[in-house]
């Protein structure tokens, strides 16, 4: 097996020098398809190789019908529906396909292995439908549809990446010939687990700065509410030692060092702050821990060997099911119930935020009635969190028996990958909807200056988007809100000035 570990940090940058070394060397590619050659020869019968596919396995097929058999398997399995992966998870889900494939345990022809390599150098991304998976065996449907290209079939992303084009004709305008797919070729092709890593590396590659801007969120909300910076004592987590709560109980002390607000109601003589304050370590922790579990379990599977049969040496092909999506589905319903409950905390705050405590102005507008203020943002919060809930129902307890009974248990795993990528996005809108509430309410407190991280944050806020006194259109303001949560400009501010958060 390959030495070539890829893990989550940069992992776009990873696999593109990835693709670099199997240029350079694939001999573990090459080992495996000569077991495959010589089984050719011996007469026996190797799944997929030589048989039918699921409940034909029994059928075996002449040799000089092997490549058609190949070629068959991706039209016949290229069924899915729906709208299309976004193209830079299809473009994972290459990349992905052939670090799988180079660890030696596929038995992929050259050719096919070298084919692939060009499409990524090149740029040329299958388009892929996004429904049609059970995630076992893998996911058929989709991979069909990104091998098709291969052999001047199917379709690839435009090069913006907002259409698609005929694979033929992009092939034929390149002076690029499709390919006749080789004996477990199109098996290896259809077989594995990469539309479902890809969304998964794709979401929980940018947990880690999602989490950093809740802590920076809760910590701006904190100083506008004027809570209490007791239950972020660091003796509290040492008494219950969960790696995450302690963790975001030092993010939170980082960002209010040098706070006068925090010196400013000390002796207010206030016992305790809301769950959704008070809270904030035990919650966000217990989130992070879970998105610690869910990465886990995704760089396990980019390192992995999931498609059926696995070439071994000595020979050996043996049928077995890697491709079984269960510990991805498992990991994604986990991380979808992580992230959405990051969501649901921060609604809870921008709540407090509009409902006039502490001497806040409600809706934090001076002049109401004839201005609504910021009331609806929390509506706008509070869909996303209920269809949050909504997408957290698990999809990994849900099978139907597919292929007459021989795949009797499947994953759904695609469905939690999607699922996964739908919570997220609604996570960062509603985060969004802190940064403009928890801004607007810790105005309020002017002069007296927040913590010096909760600073760092205020001014990159406004140095982005203004306070409000009237009603206006909100659009821009949310729009460029999610932007300073999603493209990591928040929390480069906040690092910039502070250093690195947990």
């Amino acid at each position: 097996m390959s030495m070539t570990n890829i893990g989550l940090d940069n992992l776009s940058g990873q696999l593109a020098e990835r693709v670099k070394e199997l240029r350079r060397d694939k001999s573990a590619v090459l080992q495996s398809r000569e077991i495959v050659e010589n089984a050719l020869e011996d007469g026996h019968l190797y799944y997929g190789i030589n048989t039918g596919f699921g409940a034909l396995a029994h059928k075996k097929i002449d040799s000089d019908q092997l490549a058609t058999l190949q070629h068959n398997l991706l039209f016949s399995h290229a069924v899915g529906v729906g709208e299309l992966i976004p193209k830079d998870i299809c473009r994972l889900m290459l990349f992905l396909k052939i670090h799988g494939l180079s660890l030696g345990f596929s038995g992929v022809s050259e050719r096919t292995f070298d084919r692939l390599l060009l499409f990524a150098e090149e740029d040329l991304i299958p388009a892929v439908p996004s429904r049609g998976s059970l995630g076992a065996s893998g996911d058929l449907a989709p991979l069909a549809h990104m091998g098709l290209p291969l052999i001047g079939a199917g379709k690839f992303w435009n090069r913006n990446g907002d259409g698609t084009e005929e694979a033929g004709t992009v092939l034929r305008e390149r002076g690029i010939e499709p390919i006749e797919l080789q004996p477990k070729d199109g098996l290896a092709l259809c077989n594995g687990t990469q539309m479902m890593t890809a969304y998964g590396a794709q979401v929980l590659s940018q947990t880690n700065a999602l989490v950093k801007n809740a802590d920076i969120l809760a910590s701006v909300s904190l100083e506008a509410l004027k809570g209490s910076i007791q239950p972020f004592n660091e003796k509290i987590h040492r008494a219950r030692p969960y790696k995450g709560s302690q963790a975001v109980a030092r993010n939170v002390r980082q960002l209010l060092q040098e706070s006068e607000i925090l010196e400013s109601h000390k002796d207010c003589g206030k016992v305790q702050d809301p769950y959704s304050l008070r809270c904030v370590p035990q919650v966000h922790g217990a989130s992070r821990d879970a998105l610690d579990y869910a990465r886990s379990v995704v760089e396990t599977e980019i390192n992995s060997a999931t498609d059926n049969p696995l070439v071994f040496g000595q020979g050996e092909i043996i049928s077995g099911g890697n491709f079984h999506g269960q510990p991805l589905a498992l990991a994604f319903d986990f991380a979808a119930m992580a992230l959405a409950e990051l969501a649901s905390i921060s609604e809870r705050r921008t709540y407090l935020l509009l409902s006039g405590h502490d001497g806040l102005p409600k809706f934090l507008f001076r002049e109401t009635g004839i201005n609504s203020g910021l009331m609806v943002l929390q509506y706008t919060a509070a869909a996303l969190v209920s269809e949050n809930k909504v997408l957290c129902h698990p999809a990994s307890v849900d099978s139907i028996p597919t292929c007459l009974g021989q795949e009797d248990h499947v994953s759904m795993g695609s469905i939690s990958a999607l699922k996964l990528y739908e919570v997220f996005r609604n996570v960062e809108k509603v985060l969004a909807i802190e940064v403009l509430v928890a801004a607007q309410a810790l105005d309020f407190r002017d002069p007296v200056r927040p913590g010096r991280g909760v600073d760092a944050a205020q001014r990159c806020i406004r140095e982005n988007i203004a306070h409000r006194e009237r009603d206006e259109s909100f659009e821009p303001e949310i729009r460029k809100a999610i932007q300073l949560v999603k493209e990591g400009t928040f929390l480069r501010a906040v690092e910039a000035d502070l250093g690195k958060l947990d």
